[in-house]
């Protein structure tokens, strides 16, 4: 008898704890609000951009949330972010999620990550006339050179990784580094496959350099860390998606290729 109220008592207990997590989920609170909170930093094409001339948003990752929104049966509002402080976003409660962005230890400290949606490498971008200098990653590894790089993006972090003899320049948003590599300021900068596939079309005097990318790196979704009925609702909806072709479909729109 013992044995069965003590089960009956956990059992309760357990309830009450989930409608309780529940409640106080940052999912409930997007369906009482009927909006959904979304930091972007607008500036990685193609993923998230901002067109200055009418402020919206436009982009793969735009059009995810939009999405998401949509199913969510509620509406979309984007809120500005920038790289350096988009972690902080997220545990300050600017916004309830943010677009994606690259999954390291560092950010998951304090942030909490859906599942994973896309899969990118990490490559060089230098000025093509130097390609002849510049032929792999190593020859980027050198004391004589400058690497730039955009303030509190993954990127950042990697530089230090893969070219510890260099001089290394972060660059604070709205800057972005490639420019540095433009102006002659910096030999070389480090992007996404993405951006950097995108970039030596809009810049021809850009080059990646011939090496091969390094360093998979996985996109998914900030949200807080420790509201799991939020992640797994969001992470659950990237599986679905993801069955009926949804993520394949964009990818074909944006001209992606995961790797």
């Amino acid at each position: 008898m013992k044995k069965i109220i003590a089960t009956i008592i956990i059992s309760l207990i357990s309830t009450i704890s989930y409608a309780d997590g529940h409640a106080n989920s940052k999912l409930a609170a997007i369906k009482k609000s009927g909006e959904l909170r979304v930091g972007t930093t607008g500036d990685w094409d193609p993923m998230s951009m901002k067109d200055p001339a009418t402020n919206k948003y436009k982009g793969f990752d735009i059009d995810v949330m939009k999405e998401l929104a949509k199913d969510m049966g509620v509406k979309v509002k984007f809120v500005p972010a920038e790289w350096k402080t988009i972690v902080a976003g997220i545990t300050a409660d600017r916004y309830d999620i943010s677009t994606s962005v690259t999954k390291t230890p560092k950010r998951a400290e304090v942030a909490g990550f859906t599942a994973t949606y896309f899969k990118y490498g990490t490559v060089p971008l230098v000025l093509k006339k130097n390609l002849k200098k510049f032929q792999t990653w190593e020859s980027l590894n050198n004391k004589k050179v400058t690497i730039a790089t955009t303030l509190g993006t993954s990127q950042e972090e990697k530089a230090k990784e893969f070219f510890p003899k260099s001089k290394l320049r972060s660059i604070e948003a709205p800057a972005r580094d490639f420019q540095e590599v433009l102006a002659g300021r910096a030999d070389g900068n480090i992007t996404s496959s993405l951006e950097a596939n995108k970039l030596i079309i809009k810049y021809p005097q850009l080059a990646i350099v011939p090496d091969g990318g390094k360093n998979p790196a996985f996109l998914a979704m900030m949200v807080p860390k420790g509201d799991k009925i939020w992640n797994d609702y969001v992470s659950n909806w990237i599986k679905r998606k993801q069955s009926s072709g949804f993520f394949m479909t964009l990818e074909a729109k944006y001209n992606l290729n995961s790797l």
